[in-house]
C-alpha cells in the first residue's frame, strides 16, 4: 500500500515496531543468488547514496532499515572495519539503500535524505545510534530530538515529513528490491550481485571480497 504523510504520522504515533521479527542474524551462509550487477546499479527516483571509489573492483549495495537491531550491529561493529579495509583503500565502492518495513523507518529515512548529501551517512550513523531513542511507540518527539543534533528545526523537520516526492522515492526503491531482487529481510548485501543475507562479520566479507581482489 502506497505510504502518505498522513499515513505515517497516523501509524507513528501508535505503533509497535517490527524490527525483531524481519531483522536477520549474524553470518548466515552465503546465498547462491546472484544477480547483474549493471540491473543491480540502476538507482532509484532519489539518486544513490555512495561512498568509496568509481573504479573499485568489488561492489557492494546494503539494503537496510534504520528500525533492524541487526543492522544497528552491523553499522556499529563490522562497517567501520569495512570501510577501513576495503572503501579507504579503493577496492570497495559501496552503496546504501532504504529498505524500511515500518512507517518509522520511512519518516527517519526522508530525514537522512533532507539532510544535505554530505550529511547523509552521518545522519544513516546517528540513527542507528540513538534507535533506541526514537524507536518507540510514540517515536515523533524524540526523533525531532535526535535530528536537531543533526541541524534540523522543528519547521524543517515538519517540512521533511511532508515531503510526498521523498517518501514516494524511498517506496519506490524498497518496492524494486523486494519485487526484483527478492530482499526479504534487513540487513541484505549485494557482493558484485551476489545476494548475501545476515549482518556479516569482517571475516565473512573477507571470505567473499578477497577472491574478486585476486582475480
Amino acid at each position: 500500500m502506497r505510504a502518505t504523510r498522513r499515513t505515517f504520522l497516523l501509524s507513528a504515533s501508535s505503533l509497535a515496531l517490527a524490527a525483531p521479527v524481519l531483522g536477520v542474524g549474524l553470518d548466515r551462509p552465503a546465498s547462491a543468488e546472484s544477480y547483474p550487477l549493471e540491473e543491480l546499479l540502476k538507482p532509484g527516483p532519489l539518486g544513490d547514496q555512495i561512498l568509496g571509489a568509481d573504479n573499485a573492483p568489488v561492489t557492494v549495495i546494503e539494503y537496510a532499515s534504520v528500525t533492524c537491531s541487526h543492522c544497528a550491529h552491523f553499522a556499529e561493529t563490522t562497517f567501520p572495519q569495512l570501510k577501513a579495509k576495503y572503501i579507504d583503500t579503493g577496492k570497495m565502492r559501496y552503496i546504501f539503500r532504504e529498505f524500511p518495513y515500518d512507517p518509522v523507518a520511512a519518516g527517519a529515512f526522508m530525514l537522512a535524505r533532507c539532510a544535505p548529501k554530505d550529511k547523509f551517512f552521518p545522519m544513516i550513523e546517528l540513527l542507528f545510534k540513538t534507535m533506541n531513542q526514537w524507536a518507540v511507540e510514540r517515536p515523533l518527539a524524540p526523533l525531532l530530538a535526535v535530528a536537531k543534533q543533526a541541524g534540523f528545526t522543528e519547521d524543517s523537520f515538519k517540512a521533511c515529513l511532508a515531503n510526498q516526492q521523498v517518501l514516494d522515492g524511498i517506496e519506490w526503491a524498497r518496492d524494486r528490491a523486494a519485487n526484483k531482487f527478492k530482499v526479504e529481510s534487513t540487513p541484505t548485501f549485494f557482493v558484485n550481485g551476489q545476494k548475501l543475507s545476515g549482518a556479516m562479520s569482517i571475516d565473512a566479507f573477507d571470505k567473499v571480497i578477497e577472491p574478486y581482489l585476486k582475480s
